[in-house]
C-alpha cells in the first residue's frame, strides 16, 4: 500500500535501510532524494513542499552530519514547513556526543510535532560503505586515537529501531540511544577484518594533525575534511560517547550486532577484497 510516511536520506546508509524496513512490512514510503520523483534536495527549499505534500510521518537524516554549518538553520526551516503541511510526528537521527546535533534535537522537541530522537555512534558500515573502506583496500590504515574505546553501532539495527519508533506511538518524546554491545577500538577493528577477511592489514598510529593533512592531500572535499576532524577531536573523546546502552534491546527485544557478526557477513560480499582480488 502507498503510505504517508517520507524517508529523507533515502539513499544513504540508514535511509535506504528503513525503507527496506517499511517495505517488508508492506509499507510503501515516499522516497526522499534527489532523484526521486518528487524530488528532495536539502539546498533547495522549492523541493520540500512536494515531498511533504499528503505526509504524516518524517523520518530525518541530514547530510553529511547535523553538526556542519547550515544544519540547525535546515532542521528548523524543515520542521516548520513539516508541521504547517500536517506532518504528525518526525524521527531524528542523531549524533551521540554531539553539541551541534543536540541544538538540532531542540528545534525538533519543541516544535509541537510528535517525534522520537534516534542517537547513533559511530557505524560498523563506516568500514564497508563509507570513508573507512579505501584503507581496508589498501591494506595500510592509519588512524589517529586508535586505543579509544567505541561502541559502534549496526545500520540495520538503527534501521530497524528508527522504522519501529516511527510507527509506534508509544515511543513519542523519548530519546533512544543506539550502541553497539561492545566497546571496541581502530586497532580492535582492522585486526578482525583482516581475520574475516584473511588480508594482512597494516595498522598505524598517526596524529590527528597528520590523518587531516592526509584527507588533504588526497583532494577529499573540504566539508568533509572538516566533519572528520570535528568527529575525532570532539566527538569520539567525549566520555558521554563511550557508554553502551540497551535501548536496541529495549526496543527490539534483540541484543544489537557485534562488530565480529557485520565483520563476518561483510567479509563474504567481497567488498574488503582488492580490485586486483577480484578479477
Amino acid at each position: 500500500m502507498n503510505s504517508n510516511i517520507l524517508v529523507l536520506g533515502a539513499t544513504g546508509k540508514t535511509g535506504s535501510r528503513v525503507i527496506k524496513q517499511l517495505q517488508k512490512k508492506g509499507i510503501k514510503p515516499r522516497v526522499g532524494s534527489r532523484n526521486a520523483s518528487p524530488s528532495f534536495d536539502w539546498n533547495n527549499k522549492e523541493t520540500w513542499v512536494n515531498a511533504l505534500k499528503d505526509i504524516e510521518r518524517v523520518y530525518i537524516t541530514f547530510y553529511p552530519d547535523l553538526a556542519v554549518p547550515g544544519a540547525k538553520e535546515a532542521i528548523e526551516s524543515f520542521t516548520y514547513l513539516a508541521k504547517e503541511l500536517g506532518v504528525k510526528k518526525v524521527v531524528l537521527l542523531s549524533g551521540k556526543g554531539e553539541t551541534e546535533a543536540e541544538a538540532c534535537e531542540k528545534i525538533i522537541m519543541t516544535s509541537g510535532v510528535n517525534y522520537t530522537i534516534v542517537r547513533a555512534s559511530w557505524f560498523n558500515q563506516n568500514w564497508s560503505e563509507s570513508f573507512f573502506l579505501d584503507p581496508i583496500l589498501t591494506g595500510d590504515v592509519a588512524l589517529p586515537l586508535s586505543d579509544v574505546l567505541i561502541p559502534f553501532v549496526d545500520a540495520d539495527d538503527i534501521a530497524e529501531v528508527a522504522s519501529t519508533v516511527l510507527l509506534d506511538d508509544t515511543y513519542n518524546g523519548e530519546i533512544i540511544e543506539v550502541t553497539g554491545p561492545e566497546l571496541i577500538t581502530f586497532k580492535d577493528i582492522v585486526k578482525t577484518i583482516s581475520n574475516v577477511s584473511k588480508r594482512n592489514l597494516n595498522f598505524y598510529e598517526i596524529t590527528l594533525e597528520q590523518y587531516v593533512e592526509g584527507m588533504k592531500q588526497m583532494q577529499v572535499e573540504a566539508d568533509v575534511v572538516w566533519l572528520i576532524e570535528y568527529l575525532f577531536s570532539h566527538v569520539l573523546t567525549n566520555p558521554e560517547n563511550q557508554k553502551i546502552t540497551n535501548d536496541i534491546e529495549k526496543v527490539l527485544g534483540r541484543k544489537p550486532k557485534t562488530f565480529l557478526a557485520y565483520a563476518t557477513e561483510t567479509a563474504k560480499t567481497g567488498v574488503w577484497q582488492p580490485i586486483e582480488a577480484n578479477k
